[in-house]
């Protein structure tokens, strides 16, 4: 039901059953300093017709990007979906499936599931990956967690270079469960080798760096590894944009212990940011220690011997003792996770890597086109996929008014994350965008410069 159509006597009784007089008794809990103190400050209640005709108004306010230009990355990114994607993502097996707790009826989850993990593993150059996280961000703080073993306690070392959005929940998870965090800054783009040396001690669990990283830079992996790996610290890979993988060096190939990232890109829609498909893959020898659970192929017994998928390990807190629990996530994004296999499928490896070579060459056209522009910089130098930092002769909010009023989804203002760089905007271009697209873009740059 859309609403609790309970009564003032009906929730008295349900209070003298608990053995409470108000609701504010059963709000004791929740601390005074972050309770509201008054009223909800609502209009009032709408007749039907007209609450429909506001709701209308107010969802046409929404642009969708089959009306609208996207230039905008920054974690989530603007990729063609094929429609066999959602024609079978859509089945009732896949869109009803929640875990599959019986392998027995679940065998087209499973195998899903199963191939999902295969693909990441492909695309990553890792060992083995699990059967999906929440998002980006939660992936990086399990890797985290991972790193610091059962007490818990010690030190993470990222650089500023990674999504701001991932280093905060990390910081929320630091403050929480003890552990401190200590951010590597960036110099010209790119994670300071000198600053990253100074920061691995002996109490440093992990070295997080993102590649690209969130200015789309491309980051020395292979400069970064030895001093990732000083002493007993595990090295870290974020990925947000994973259509990258498709033209740079995957993660196995620089000695990488944990890849995590985000694949919502892959064959599910932008969606406004969410719902999001995490991933987490490792090195074999971290097998038992990755958090979620892994489905494995195995052979029936006996008759035709027919191949069959089930959950191998289950390390969640539902399957076994809290304690022994490796991580609290409950779920697995499985309707995204067939999404990602459905497309990475149906490109293969050939168009995989068209994909790649699509986005890194039609971003470095925008990125050519924009610099010839008077005014407009490339804050950056160095290589970059496909995203840039631009810096613009008017601050980025004023960019992005005349933006909105041409139809475009600018980049994204990175004074919002990074102090100091109120002028400085990040553009992302994927094999979406048409030489039109960007043409457009710039000569609506020239006419803010005017």
């Amino acid at each position: 039901m859309s609403y609790v159509p309970n009564t003032p006597e009906e929730q008295q009784a349900m209070l003298e059953h608990m053995g409470l007089s108000s609701i504010e008794d059963l709000l004791q809990p929740v601390p005074e300093n972050i309770r509201l103190q008054q009223p909800l400050n609502l209009p009032s209640a709408l007749t039907e017709p007209d609450l429909k005709r506001l709701l209308t108004r107010m969802a046409q306010k929404n642009k969708s990007l089959d009306t609208t230009i996207s230039f905008l990355g920054a974690g989530t990114y603007d990729h063609t979906i094929p429609s066999v994607v959602s024609h079978l993502q859509r089945r009732s097996e896949f869109v009803t499936s929640y875990t599959p707790y019986q392998p027995e009826v679940s065998q087209g989850m499973l195998q899903a599931i199963y191939e999902f993990q295969t693909m990441v593993s492909q695309i990553t150059g890792m060992d083995i990956a699990n059967a999906s996280l929440y998002d980006g961000s939660t992936a990086v703080v399990e890797a985290a967690l991972m790193a610091l073993g059962p007490g818990g306690k010690g030190e993470i070392v990222i650089s500023a270079g990674v999504d701001p959005q991932y280093r905060r929940v990390l910081h929320t998870y630091a403050f929480a469960r003890g552990f401190s965090v200590k951010e590597v800054p960036t110099v010209n783009g790119v994670t300071s080798l000198p600053d990253l040396d100074a920061a691995v001690g002996p109490a440093t669990a992990a070295v997080i760096i993102q590649q690209p990283n969130f200015f789309g830079c491309v980051e020395d992996v292979q400069a970064i590894e030895p001093l990732a790996h000083k002493g007993k610290t595990l090295f870290v890979t974020a990925i947000t944009e994973p259509a990258s993988l498709g033209i740079l060096a995957p993660p196995g190939e620089y000695n990488v212990d944990l890849a995590v990232g985000e694949l919502m890109s892959f064959g599910n829609p932008m969606s406004y940011g969410a719902p999001a498909l995490g991933f987490i893959a490792s090195k074999q020898k971290f097998m038992r220690l990755l958090p979620g659970r892994l489905v494995g192929q195995t052979i029936e017994e006996g008759g035709q011997k027919q191949t069959g998928y089930v959950l191998t390990l289950q390390t969640r807190e539902q399957h076994i003792r809290r304690d022994r629990a490796t991580s609290n996530i409950c779920t697995n994004q499985s309707l995204l996770a067939v999404g990602a296999t459905i497309f990475l499928a149906t490109l293969g490896k050939q168009g995989f890597r068209e994909l790649a070579e699509l986005c890194l060459q039609k971003a470095h056209y925008a990125f050519r086109q924009i610099t010839a522009l008077p005014g407009f910089e490339a804050a950056f130098k160095g290589p970059f996929f496909d995203e840039f930092v631009i810096k613009t002769p008017v601050a980025a909010s004023k960019l992005q008014q005349h933006f909105e009023r041409a139809n475009i989804i600018g980049g994204y203002p990175l004074g919002e994350s990074y102090p100091g760089m109120d002028d400085h905007m990040l553009f992302c271009v994927t094999e979406v965008r048409t030489k039109e697209d960007i043409d457009y873009l710039v000569k609506v740059l020239q006419e803010v410069q005017a």
